[in-house]
């Protein structure tokens, strides 16, 4: 659908609302108006102490009118919050009579549905207020709204224990036995990169130790560890205890309260390097499944099996006590809404710490970006979300993406106190995430969550070996950077 603004230049606000409730559109920024075209005209101004936003929508003949009205105090940041929501307002209530159901997440674009609730009660609305915040403010539906606040929640015990010069940190292992079909990450198939690997790790490791001393120098304390990817265990036993051993060697890690490796694909899964994790003193592992469906598997480009699965968990129970996650996709091709609660049913039968239930999301990294798309209703996933509560699961950390199917969210389950500390400080930006690797993106945060500078390393593997001493070199300044 064409757009056109007017008295204000919230580009982006409209082109998020658009994208969120017309996916499969072009969207494209016009000046002028033709007869009889489809087209959204947004027009804003300024009332005191108010932004007011019209928006009107022709479509199919048809035209539809939203208007908002957002009141602020002061000035600067707080007018300019006060004209976007005002603008993403607007143009949801012209478009919604477009469409053909409501939105479950309502005027919602934004992808961490949990960080407004915390702000809005950091900043002094009630704690009781806070399960139906965003179905309020975003028309957001009651039961999402109360999930996103009990995340909100888990963040904010989370915040409690931070300290002020406390950092998490992430390393990337961007290498995979195969790429799957939907997979949008920083990826690389070893049976055709296989040969960028170990020169790969050996940057890797000085990038490591730069960034330790940087970090110790200035008087930094690393909470948590994740090592993840692509698929860590990817890496053969020998390479990934050299990889612990070098983080240990470059980090103080006593004050950390967790290490993690995302083992993923259950044919990376052995009993050796299972073993390398226990002694290094690896806390959480994750098995992921995606499916319980062999035939699902197969469609979406993973060559292991249910079976396969059950074992590789089996491996880990054996090697030591870790707390496990496994994660589930809903919507991939080919499954349904019985193959779906199935797959849940069959992997929490295993009794895992935690499951993330993602809901597929066709980027455009994806080889099924324009492929064939699975089903999904907002019903089938909150027939898993409520099987899983009944079994002693909660939600405590949940995200939204763009192109996700049914406009719904990826959400973590835990049980007890297994929560993933990282998780939940890199989704909600609590603090500073220091990621190492290639495709790493630094995020330095203050503790409010508004202000965040980003810092990026060469995306690919072999883009970040050759650019080796410019990686080292900004490790070496990372002090400086974040602080």
């Amino acid at each position: 659908m064409n757009y056109c603004l007017k008295g204000h230049d919230r580009v982006t606000a409209v082109q998020e609302m658009l994208l969120s409730l017309l996916p499969d559109e072009e969207h494209t920024g016009v000046t002028r108006c033709e007869p009889g075209q489809d087209v959204l005209i947004s027009e804003a101004y300024f009332e005191p102490e108010a932004a007011v936003c019209r928006t009107v929508v022709h479509r199919g003949g048809a035209q539809y009118t939203g208007v908002s009205r957002e009141p602020f105090a002061g000035s600067g940041d707080r007018q300019g919050r006060a004209l976007t929501h005002a603008v993403k307002e607007a143009a949801y209530r012209a478009l919604l009579p477009c469409l053909d159901h409501r939105p479950v997440w309502g005027s919602m674009t934004g992808v961490k549905p949990a960080k407004p609730v915390r702000m809005a009660v950091q900043e002094g609305m009630g704690a009781e207020q806070a399960p139906l915040f965003l179905h309020r403010r975003y028309e957001v539906e009651p039961r999402r709204s109360r999930m996103a606040a009990q995340c909100a929640m888990e963040s904010m015990k989370c915040l409690q224990t931070i300290g002020s010069k406390e950092v998490q940190l992430y390393v990337g292992i961007p290498f995979c036995p195969a790429k799957c079909r939907y997979c949008s990450f920083v990826s690389n198939d070893v049976t055709r990169f296989g040969h960028l690997l170990e020169p790969y790790l050996e940057v890797l490791h000085e990038e490591i130790a730069a960034a330790g001393s940087a970090l110790s120098e200035a008087g930094a304390v690393v909470g948590s560890v994740y090592v993840g990817g692509g698929t860590p265990t990817t890496l053969s036993a020998r390479q990934l205890d050299a990889l612990l051993q070098a983080l240990y060697e470059a980090f103080d890690l006593s004050a950390c309260r967790e290490i993690t490796v995302e083992a993923g694909r259950p044919e990376t899964i052995t009993p050796d390097k299972m073993a390398v994790c226990a002694q290094r003193g690896v806390s959480r592992v994750s098995v992921n499944p995606q499916s319980m469906h062999d035939d699902v598997l197969r469609g979406v480009g993973r060559f292991h099996t249910a079976a396969d699965i059950v074992s590789a968990y089996e491996t880990v129970r054996a090697a030591g006590r870790f707390i496990v996650n496994m994660d589930l996709i809903a919507g991939l091709p080919g499954d349904d809404s019985e193959g779906l609660f199935d797959s849940v049913c069959r992997t929490a039968d295993l009794q895992p710490e935690n499951i993330t239930l993602h809901c597929l999301a066709l980027k455009k990294g994806s080889a099924l970006r324009f492929g064939p798309r699975g089903v999904l209703e907002s019903g089938e996933v909150d027939r898993c979300h409520e099987e899983l509560a009944r079994r002693g699961y909660r939600s405590y950390y949940l995200y939204r993406q763009k192109y996700i199917a049914g406009g719904l969210e990826n959400v973590g389950f835990c049980r007890g106190e297994t929560a993933s500390f990282y998780n939940v400080c890199m989704m909600e930006e609590l603090c500073t995430v220091v990621a190492l690797g290639g495709g790493g993106v630094t995020k330095a945060c203050d503790r409010t969550g508004r202000q965040i500078r980003r810092v990026s390393n060469p995306k690919y593997p072999l883009e970040y070996i050759r650019e080796r001493g410019r990686v080292v070199q900004r490790a070496r300044h990372l002090g400086k950077m974040i602080f």
